[in-house]
């Protein structure tokens, strides 16, 4: 039986899951700029490998991201017609997570254009 506690965990795993999404996003960003930096100035080869492995390994966290998302995304909808199922009042909680849903969703759709 779902219930509002489990209801708010969701939502906030959901939420930790984008932060992090959006951390390892910029991290790219910034490791790749450090990469192009090292190699514009003929950094030695094995510390340019080593940059270029961080690079990797941070890049890899994203798919990564992506799937526990669209796996916590599941769960929270499931979760949410539980409670409308069970005819739970409206609450803020339920509005959070309604909330929650559609940033998500918003996040995967300008992802796939």
């Amino acid at each position: 039986m779902a219930t509002i506690r489990n209801l708010k965990i969701k939502t906030s795993t959901c939420k930790r899951i984008v932060k992090e999404l959006h951390s390892y996003e910029k991290e790219v960003e910034r490791e790749a700029a450090k990469t192009a930096d090292m190699k514009e100035k003929g950094a030695d080869p094995y510390d340019l490998k080593q940059q270029e492995n961080v690079l990797a390994e941070s890049r890899m966290m994203i798919p990564d991201c992506h799937r526990r998302l669209e796996a916590a995304l599941a769960d929270l909808k499931a979760t949410l017609v539980e409670l409308e199922e069970a005819n739970e009042k409206e609450c803020p909680e339920i509005e959070d997570a309604k909330n929650t849903v559609a940033d998500v969703e918003k996040l995967f759709h300008t992802e796939d254009a």
